[in-house]
């Protein structure tokens, strides 16, 4: 594998790929999958060196924070992670003055957060890249990665149906934002009232007219996995939604990822689960501990798909 040119990407915002055209996110994977191979050979970088990244956190997070922080030392640079405790933001100052302070720090900003609106007007400030690492509107960091396992697997991403069953949330706008932009089917089955935002659906389906993928969104699980050459879930209440779990146990318990929902898709087809995942709920122990099941590949992709991004940002060369 050769090297891949990502230096156009420098200095960019990652706030959502629909922000990015194919080629772009076509270039992060394969370049995702040159600087994995690279760390399986035992291979040292210095592609960061002497860079900072500021992490800032006002959700907690495992491996949010240990694949960007391993990710940072594994190419030479640095990781500062910022609790809502550490920063002035979670006591009223105005992310102008946070991300203008910051910005003469570091050399770029991730944050995790509710708002996608904060990270908007954050990014707005910033004169450094600002990176979305988990909003109420958007997962970036965690599609790539996806990505990156499905082009594993599968070997390709075009053509490909992936079906997500359960709560129209940040994670399946992202699914959404990625299948559109690489020319992949996304079917997305939630419960009636917990639908993808249509906007985001909108925005989505534009993009999807240039690659030729098909967005579907239905409320009937069997609809949505039927054929499938990939089975995504997420917990059925994200972070800040927990007060509603006894609710949505009720609302969602048909929406669960078992052995008969699965037995739809093709016979090779993969499960994907962005973690941590409540088996039993929205998976069945027998899928997501079986052998059709990828989570830890998806999850150790993280890293790897994340050091792409740093580089293509940050990186001078």
């Amino acid at each position: 594998m050769g090297v891949v040119n990502i230096s156009s990407l420098r200095g960019k915002n990652f706030l959502t790929l629909l922000d990015f055209d194919p080629k772009e996110i076509d270039v992060l994977l394969q370049h995702a999958r040159v600087l994995k191979q690279e760390t399986k050979n035992g291979k040292q970088s210095d592609l960061l060196k002497g860079k900072s990244l500021g992490m800032i956190f006002e959700n907690a997070s495992t491996r949010t924070r240990v694949s960007f922080e391993v990710g940072m030392t594994q190419l030479g640079g640095h990781a500062l992670f910022l609790s809502p405790r550490d920063m002035q933001i979670g006591r009223g100052e105005p992310v102008k003055d946070t991300a203008n302070v910051l910005s003469r720090y570091v050399d770029a900003i991730m944050i995790r957060t509710n708002s996608h609106e904060l990270v908007e007007e954050l990014a707005q400030h910033a004169s450094v890249p600002v990176i979305n690492a988990l909003t109420d509107g958007y997962h970036p960091c965690q599609a790539m990665a996806d990505a990156l396992t499905i082009l594993e697997h599968k070997g390709k991403l075009k053509g490909l149906k992936l079906a997500y069953v359960g709560d129209g949330n940040n994670v399946a706008h992202s699914l959404l934002a990625v299948g559109a932009k690489v020319g992949m089917d996304i079917s997305i089955a939630t419960p009636e009232g917990y639908e993808v935002d249509q906007d985001i659906f909108k925005k989505a389906e534009k993009a999807a007219k240039e690659t030729g993928a098909t967005l579907i969104q239905t409320n009937d699980p069997k609809e949505a996995v039927k054929e499938a050459d990939v089975i995504y879930t997420d917990v059925w209440a994200s972070m800040g939604y927990e007060e509603e779990q006894n609710e949505r146990i009720s609302k969602f318990s048909v929406y669960q990822v078992d052995e008969s929902l699965a037995s739809l898709a093709k016979n090779d087809y993969i499960f994907l689960h962005c973690l941590p995942a409540h088996r039993g709920e929205e998976v069945s122990e027998q899928v997501i501990d079986g052998p059709h099941s990828v989570i830890y590949d998806q999850a150790e992709n993280r890293l790897h798909a994340q050091k792409s991004i740093l580089v293509a940002l940050m990186s001078n060369s």
